[in-house]
């Protein structure tokens, strides 16, 4: 599968490394959005090229100290403390490498105190793998000047039907973006709970 994790041009982030998320000047952001993106591969059948649509789903899991204490997904829009909103549920994708289809935004500064991980997840609700998915794209943005920090791609990848994105934590008085790319299997992020553990 490939993998492009960038901040700025020329900048690649491989599995496991993280970024600050500092803005270029040494001031922190305060707003983050995960955008997600994605087009069903076309297939050839009988009567020629066909596709089906795919379902692919973002999810935001908030921990406190290893242990999950909200989320937020297509049945959950926001938070219970308001800093994490869903923009909606997408059933079919479409943008592929152009606007995101689903979002998760982070208001870094209404996180409360006790929260000091998010794990972001994409998961086929409707079941196909990441190998019927093309043009699939998970990316990281600063929501106040629309500036993209990191970049994850997911077409082309395998059998599996989930992947554990990346994670938002605490570092000092300010946040860093690990990426994690850990494949797994699931239609919901229940499902992905015993595989997301072990990346905390």
């Amino acid at each position: 599968m490939a993998a492009d994790f960038s901040k700025g041009p020329g900048v690649n982030l491989s599995k496991g490394q993280g970024i600050s998320l500092e803005k270029g000047d040494g001031g922190t952001l305060t707003a983050v959005r995960m955008g997600l993106g994605w087009q069903a591969a076309p297939r050839r059948g009988l009567f020629g090229m066909r596709t089906r649509e795919i379902d692919l789903d973002a999810s935001a899991v908030l921990f406190a100290e290893k242990q999950p204490v909200d989320v937020v997904f297509f049945r959950h829009l926001v938070s219970d403390d308001g800093s994490v909103q869903h923009t909606g549920d997408n059933l079919v994708g479409g943008a592929g490498q152009g606007a995101d289809d689903e979002a998760i935004r982070v208001n870094l500064q209404r996180v409360p105190a006790h929260i000091d991980q998010i794990v972001f997840t994409v998961n086929s609700f409707t079941g196909q793998t990441f190998q019927e998915v093309q043009n699939a794209f998970c990316r990281l943005v600063d929501e106040s000047t629309e500036q993209e920090l990191a970049r994850y791609t997911l077409g082309g990848g395998g059998r599996y039907t989930a992947q554990i994105m990346a994670k938002v934590h605490r570092a000092g008085t300010g946040w860093k973006m690990t990426a994690l790319g850990t494949p797994a299997d699931g239609r919901t992020f229940q499902d992905l709970m015993p595989a997301i553990l072990p990346c905390l």
